[in-house]
């Protein structure tokens, strides 16, 4: 299946993202790959595999499923991997969730499958399904799940993962398993779910099996076993290796290595039957798999059987009196999702085989609410062998419709602008599920109808109508931005190859703090800046900042006025923290020709997946806390990427960023000490050879802290001056009791007294990758673990080392700084300040 169907689904989904319309086609499409559109479209097999994250789905299935078979196969994800870490890069969280999401959609686009998501949030590593469904709220994921199922209407399902709880299994993994099982047996319960059936109908899957040999599949003696090995009918590429490019597009996961090669020789993987009907040979026993299972399809399937025979790749035009002859056929058939479904794939093969194709361009990607848009729209088809006219334009916005009437030319492409004006009240590009503050463990999302899609429908469709060999067609296409030098001249396949982002609705301002923590003492007054950035020429307006009770603002509001695009105006308030500790939220709010904007702009560019725009509310934690420290600067040796360093020099720090050339008696010299970033050893190959260095400045009288890495794929396994062993050890009660094996060690006392306190309000864990061995030498100071497990003594290690200090950590302070925890930030502080007079 071809990445238009990695793009669409049936009933509610196809209305989200197609409102009526085809899809845009893309230019000059292989015949190779219309060829393999054509025999999907013959097959209405359906498989829908579920897990809990991105990596957790099998790609070498879905290939086969998709590519062997021409089956539709979809990927239910049901979490966007928002708990995970990144070795690409800083973000984590929920921009980490829009990272995997776009990598999801590009592993999709090569094994040919589809994919959907739940509103469920990848909370970090879990031991327990009951933690996880508890977390997740049981119920509604479940109900996202059924949507799921009745939104894609599979034949059989199948899952990662065994429901049955096991040792050492991710909580998240079995409960993607167990919500499956469940909600296979509701999808076809009329009485569950019922706000569903507005728009989606019931749907009972035949059966829901466990696949890919996991969970003790392979092991089953009534598994079934079948080949998935093989390769791609058309362009020979062994299933092996499309699964593996596949997989590689998870490269903030560290899979961007993977290759993608691999022979086409057979390749078996077992199933289980969880629920529903018996299957001895294979998974789809007893499922007809062609157009035979519509009523009225048996010609079809037989005319369609007949189109894949005479298919001529070396003039794939000539199928399109046939093609248009099984179109006639198919609209006479009842309504149905899925019928529909294939109507939509039938018209881009048509298409496909004129080479017809469409594209709505516009110079600037980024559009503001309320301003009039300039569209130029292209049409060319390279096919005489039927008749073809541009009808007209439909778009939102438009004073009225364009009536054209325009008989095509082969190969001149014909071009017609349009204005469109836009609503002043028109929402901002973001993220559905991250539009509002999300639940513990569930994104909130106000539309139903977007539930399970990936990502947002377009902002704008554009609908070209076409008439082919007196048919009607009706093709939508999502402007995107073009490059005036790229697209001049009109060609319709100059202006496509050119083209780039697509339309985002941006506010003509973005704020941005300084910093995403302002700590405060008590009852302390503070400068915080916020920096206000023109999207549009003349931007003016007024700026206020938004605190809850206790915290004082002055002035209420400021003015600001920008004469050109990417001026910045950097206005500074005073704000008084109240006279105890506190933490609060405060938000920046500017008013710009008469509307309220309260955005920040965060871009994200990495090369594997497209250009990614977040606009998230312009915020920052301000913490009202008792903090000391000692020494005064710090060298901060990044790792994968956190935002540690920020965090320093919030704690009033001088930092001083280093890389390994810096790791030299000089480059040392005037440190109080050097912070090491988040699995620096796993990605760093400029360390190893400098470490001596660096115990010789601890050795001195330095300070060396060292936070978590990763056991698998250490860059060298002497990481510290003593020998510690790592492990997958971690302790995922954030909440989970703390206890001091070492009370007097000034890394609890000094200069801060740390008490139980301080290891209230953390967030998602208590840490991870635990050491499980070390050196006597080395000093325990903390223990804790999870309910019903013995408490983990690793998480923090200290140990004198000549004159200094060198500090090893699991505790996840990469996230606590981060997220404003008080007692997060004096602990580090302590752990900064070893050996410290002043």
């Amino acid at each position: 299946m071809s990445a238009f169907l990695s793009l669409i689904a049936v009933s509610a989904v196809l209305a989200a993202n197609f409102q009526g319309g085809m899809p845009n086609s893309a230019p000059a499409i292989p015949a190779s790959s219309i060829a393999q559109e054509l025999r999907a479209f013959g097959v209405l097999g359906s498989v829908l595999h579920i897990a809990a994250h991105p990596d957790d789905e099998n790609t070498q299935l879905i290939t086969y499923l998709s590519r062997g078979r021409h089956y539709r196969v979809a990927y239910l994800s049901v979490t966007r991997g928002d708990g995970g870490q990144n070795v690409l890069g800083p973000e984590f969280g929920e921009e980490l969730g829009v990272i995997r999401t776009q990598e999801l959609m590009a592993a999709r686009r090569i094994d040919g499958g589809r994919q959907f998501f739940t509103r469920a949030i990848d909370f970090g590593y879990s031991k327990s399904p009951d933690e996880t469904l508890r977390i997740w709220d049981r119920r509604q994921v479940l109900s996202d799940v059924v949507r799921v199922i009745r939104t894609f209407r599979p034949d059989v399902m199948t899952t990662s993962f065994s429901p049955e709880p096991a040792r050492g299994q991710h909580g998240h993994h079995t409960a993607s398993a167990i919500l499956g099982l469940e909600a296979f047996k509701l999808a076809g319960d009329s009485k569950a779910f019922p706000e569903h059936l507005d728009t989606l109908t019931p749907w009972q899957a035949r059966r829901i099996l466990m696949g890919g040999g996991r969970g003790g599949a392979a092991e089953n003696a009534q598994a079934i076993r079948i080949d998935v090995g093989g390769a791609d009918l058309l362009s020979g590429e062994p299933f092996s290796s499309i699964s593996g490019r596949s997989r590689s597009q998870h490269k903030t996961q560290g899979f961007g290595n993977i290759s993608g090669r691999g022979g086409g020789g057979p390749s078996f993987q077992s199933f289980v039957v969880l629920g529903g009907a018996p299957a001895t040979v294979d998974p789809m026993d007893g499922i007809d798999t062609t157009w035979a299972r519509i009523p009225g399809g048996a010609e079809i399937a037989k005319i369609t059987g007949e189109a894949i025979e005479k298919f001529d790749p070396n003039n794939p035009a000539a199928s399109v009196p046939m093609l248009l002859a099984i179109r006639t056929r198919v609209a006479a058939l009842p309504g149905d999702a899925l019928v529909d479904e294939k109507r939509l794939q039938l018209d881009k093969i048509i298409l496909d085989c004129l080479g017809l194709t469409v594209a709505a361009t516009l110079r600037q990607a980024e559009v503001v609410p309320g301003e009039t848009l300039t569209l130029r729209n292209t049409v060319t088809v390279r096919s005489a062998v039927v008749p073809v006219k541009w009808q007209g334009l439909r778009a939102p916005g438009m004073a009225r419709p364009l009536q054209l009437g325009e008989a095509l030319r082969v190969n001149q492409s014909a071009s017609h602008d349009a204005q469109l004006k836009l609503t002043s009240d028109m929402p901002l590009s973001q993220p559905y599920w991250l539009r509002e503050e999300p639940a513990t463990g569930l994104y909130r999302v106000d539309k139903p109808g977007l539930i399970g899609l990936p990502e947002n429908p377009p902002a704008l469709l554009i609908r070209f109508d076409l008439e082919i060999d007196g048919r009607q067609f009706t093709v939508t296409a999502e402007p995107v931005q073009v490059d005036s030098e790229a697209g001049k001249g009109g060609n319709a396949d100059r202006l496509l190859a050119a083209a780039g982002r697509k339309l985002e609705v941006v506010a003509p301002i973005a704020l941005a703090f300084a910093s995403e923590v302002r700590l405060f003492a008590p009852a302390a007054v503070r400068n915080v800046e916020v920096e206000v950035r023109a999207l549009r020429p003349g931007a003016a307006g007024s700026l206020r900042l938004d605190a809850p009770t206790g915290w004082q603002v002055v002035p209420s509001a400021q003015p600001f006025r920008l004469a050109k695009v990417d001026d910045k105006a950097r206005l500074s308030f005073q704000v008084t923290a109240p006279a105890q500790p506190a933490a609060a939220v405060i938000t920046a709010e500017a008013e710009v020709g008469g509307r309220r904007y309260r955005t920040a702009r965060v871009d994200i560019h990495y090369e594997h997946i497209p250009p990614i725009l977040l606009q998230p509310l312009a915020r920052i934690r301000a913490v009202s806390l008792d903090l000391q420290k000692r020494g005064r600067r710090v060298g901060y040796l990044p790792g994968a990427g956190d935002s540690v360093a920020g965090a320093l020099a919030q704690m009033g720090y001088e930092v001083k960023l280093l890389t390994g050339a810096d790791l030299t008696a000089d480059g040392l010299s005037g440190l109080d000490a050097v912070v090491i970033g988040v699995r620096a050893f796993n990605v760093r190959d400029d360390l190893a050879a400098r470490l001596q260095t660096l115990f010789e400045y601890v050795k001195a009288g330095g300070n060396v802290l060292e936070q978590y890495n990763r056991p698998n794929g250490l860059k060298t396994d002497q990481f510290a001056p003593y020998s510690l062993r790592l492990s997958n050890d971690r302790v995922t009660d954030e909440n989970a009791a703390v206890t001091f094996l070492a009370p007097g060690h000034p890394v609890l006392t000094t200069p801060n007294k740390i008490s139980s306190a301080d290891f209230e309000g953390w967030i998602q864990e208590r840490g991870i990758y635990y050491p499980t061995q070390w050196d006597d030498r080395w000093t325990a100071i903390l223990a804790s673990g999870d309910p019903g497990e013995e408490p983990l003594k690793g998480g923090l290690l200290v140990a004198r080392y000549g004159e200094g200090y060198f500090v090893y950590t699991g505790l996840v302070f990469f996230r606590e700084l981060s997220a404003g925890v008080p007692g997060a930030y004096r602990l580090f502080a302590n752990m900064v300040s070893l050996g410290k007079e002043k």
